[in-house]
This record gives structure tokens, C-alpha cells and sequence, in this order.
């Protein structure tokens, strides 16, 4: 599945050539050219709806990289000095952002993704800003254990990022994350999650090739996912992917088919 990362990484390659982006990431392109989705990129399907579907999914992932970049930005200014990222694929947060001193960021991903990652980032002479450390484990496994042993401290709070990886996972496997998550966060802890909105996988997945990211899709979101949160023990805010979108200046023009709440961009904070 880290192949997928890769393509995430063309997608963030492709907003930051823009003109007016909404962030920046100049480690993506090599990702994107090392995992051979750069400067040419798989041809685009016939069908027309495949092909909008697919911009769609681009839009999104632009979207949510804006909205989860606010969120750490918030919580590094509240005072958290401590960042987990999960499934991290290629994430370039660790050396794209400015972090205060003293922060520690941690990526949790399998040894495939990490490895791959590792030789980009020697490849491009990448340096961190912050003290960045990565976890091998599957999250199938005992990652919490894992984590500790990397030295992250559970007394202290964390901002949690699980960015594009929940859609994955059945319902079983997402409460049991939520939970091992809660057992790992202090009070004032914040989480940014990304879900798949309600209908998403009839929508996106269900004429999808096999292989690609939609066909791999199993769980939507909740119908209450600030309920749902609060008996994890988060305080939740929903927000959909056009509020969103227009308060960035890239405001979707087409109308909405169906009710867009709640919304797939979570921020929580731990109480």
C-alpha cells in the first residue's frame, strides 16, 4: 500500500508548482520520481467520471494537507513539543515545517515505506527541523509498545496525525487504533484524522481497478463521529472538505449532491 504514499507525494509535487499554493513541499517531487510518478504519471482512464473522480480525490488530498499542516501549527503554538505521525508514507512534515526547539516527531510506518523514504531523503541531502524518529512496526502489531521504546512519553501530551489512513482499516481495527491512541495521550493532547465521508466507497470504489487506493477502501466515517470521539474521550470538530476548501480560496464549484455533514477533517483535543 506505500506505493499509494507515493502517489500522494505526486499530488502534493503538483500543489507546490502552483503559483498559489497552499503549501509548499519540495521533497515530494523526488519521492514522486523515485517511486517513477514523475514527471509522467500513469494515463488517465477514458471515462470521463473516472477521470473526475480521480481529480477529486487530488483536490482532496490538497485539502487535507492544508487543514492537518493548521492543526500541527496549532498545536506546536499551544506548547505540544511532541508529534506522531501515523502511517507516515512520505510525509515530509519533519522537513518542511517550522517547528519550535525541542519538538520531536515520530513516524510510524512499515520497514518498506521507511526504507524507500531513507534513500530519497539521502539522495536529496534532506535535513530535519526538528528531531525526527522513525518506527518500523505495523499497526496491526504492538506499534504502541514500539513507539515507547523510541522514546515517545505518554505523560506528556502529543498531536496525533492519522492522515488518509483510517479508510483503510475495517471499524474493529479503526476503534481499536482510536483506543491504543487514547491510552498513549495526556490531557490537552490534540488528533487530526482524516475520514471517508459517508457513501465515499459506493462513489469511489466501487468500479475501481484493482490495486489502486479506492479499491483497497473499507471504512466511512461514523454517523456521529463527534459522539463517536467523545466516548474515546476527544472533543471533536467536524469540517467538511468545501468549508474547508472556500476558506483556502479554492472554493468547489459544483453543488453539493447529497448533505456534506458531518465532515471527514477531524481535529480533536483530549480532555
Amino acid at each position: 500500500m506505500w506505493a499509494t504514499a507515493v502517489g500522494v507525494a505526486r499530488v502534493r509535487a503538483l500543489e507546490s508548482e502552483r503559483e498559489n499554493a497552499l503549501f509548499r513541499d519540495p521533497l515530494a517531487r523526488a519521492f514522486a520520481a523515485a517511486g517513477g510518478l514523475w514527471p509522467s504519471s500513469p494515463p488517465l482512464p477514458g471515462d470521463e467520471a473516472a477521470r473526475l473522480r480521480r481529480l477529486a480525490v487530488s483536490f482532496s488530498i490538497v485539502i487535507r494537507t492544508k487543514f492537518l499542516d493548521d492543526l500541527l501549527l496549532r498545536a506546536s503554538a499551544s506548547g505540544i513539543r511532541q508529534v506522531v505521525l501515523l502511517g507516515a508514507g512520505m510525509d515530509s512534515r519533519a522537513y518542511r515545517m517550522d517547528w519550535p526547539v525541542g519538538t520531536r516527531l515520530f513516524e510510524v510506518d512499515t520497514a518498506p515505506p521507511l526504507d524507500f523514504k531513507a534513500s530519497v531523503l539521502r539522495q536529496e541531502g534532506a535535513v530535519a527541523r526538528c528531531e525526527r524518529i522513525t518506527v518500523a512496526v505495523d499497526l496491526r502489531e504492538d506499534w504502541p509498545g514500539a513507539l515507547a521504546a523510541a522514546g515517545h512519553d505518554p505523560a506528556v501530551p502529543t498531536v496525533w496525525i492519522a492522515e488518509g489512513l483510517l479508510i483503510y482499516l475495517p471499524e474493529d481495527a479503526v476503534d481499536l487504533l482510536l483506543a491504543r491512541i487514547g491510552a498513549q495521550s495526556a490531557p490537552g493532547s490534540r488528533m487530526g484524522l482524516t475520514l471517508g465521508s459517508r457513501g465515499v466507497i459506493e462513489r469511489f470504489g466501487a468500479d475501481a481497478v484493482q490495486g489502486s487506493a479506492a479499491s483497497m477502501w473499507v471504512s466511512e466515517m461514523p454517523d456521529d463521529p463527534v459522539g463517536w470521539l467523545a466516548g474515546h474521550g476527544w472533543e471533536a470538530s467536524c469540517h467538511t472538505l468545501r468549508e474547508r476548501a472556500a476558506a483556502y480560496g479554492r472554493p468547489i464549484s459544483t453543488p453539493p449532491r447529497r448533505e456534506e455533514r458531518p465532515g471527514g477533517l477531524i481535529s480533536a483535543v483530549r480532555r
